[in-house]
């Protein structure tokens, strides 16, 4: 009798932790806080590179080129924070002054799958584009790209490190 109720509730365990597992959170839950309700809607304002050309010019943490200066993300989120709010407003005035259109890069840390990286990142990238053109700056001037995890500047596993990809880059087309 004892051996039969340890061996039910073995049984009854494995089947309970062979079933668990962890997925990526989905952006898509979180549609209208951030901006972008689908990731889909913005594939029409992206443009395409050869990344294997590009890299980071010096490793700085303003990774952000042309006189702009990169906006950080919390972990998983793609919604601007107030203290983001004056590099937001140092690069509106940039982006007025320039000629050419204006490339918004999208970067994630490495957790995730591929696709919820590129997908976070083209939700930042069309946060940051959204507040610029919200300050008028014209949003034809403006293309996305999304590298998700694909384009660190650092590689260290530290928390620091981490929060230094989690980013939106702004650069002048060329």
């Amino acid at each position: 009798m004892i051996q039969k109720s340890i061996i039910m509730t073995l049984t009854l365990s494995a089947i309970l932790l062979s079933g668990c597992s962890q997925k990526a959170p989905n952006l898509d839950a979180d549609a209208g806080r951030n901006n972008v309700s689908d990731s889909t809607q913005i594939a029409g304002e992206t443009v395409s590179i050869d990344e294997n050309a590009y890299g980071n010019e010096n490793g700085t943490f303003n990774s952000s080129s042309d006189g702009f200066q990169s906006i950080y993300f919390d972990f998983g989120d793609y919604g601007i924070s107030s203290s983001m709010e004056n590099k937001i407003v140092g690069n509106t005035n940039i982006a007025n002054n320039v000629k050419t259109q204006i490339k918004i890069e999208g970067n994630c840390d490495e957790f995730g799958t591929d696709e919820y990286n590129y997908a976070l990142g083209l939700k930042r990238a069309k946060a940051v584009k959204d507040s610029i053109v919200a300050q008028g700056v014209a949003a034809d001037k403006i293309v996305l790209i999304s590298y998700g995890e694909s384009n660190p500047i650092c590689s260290n596993p530290t928390d620091s490190c981490y929060a230094q990809n989690r980013r939106v880059d702004l650069r002048l087309a060329k």
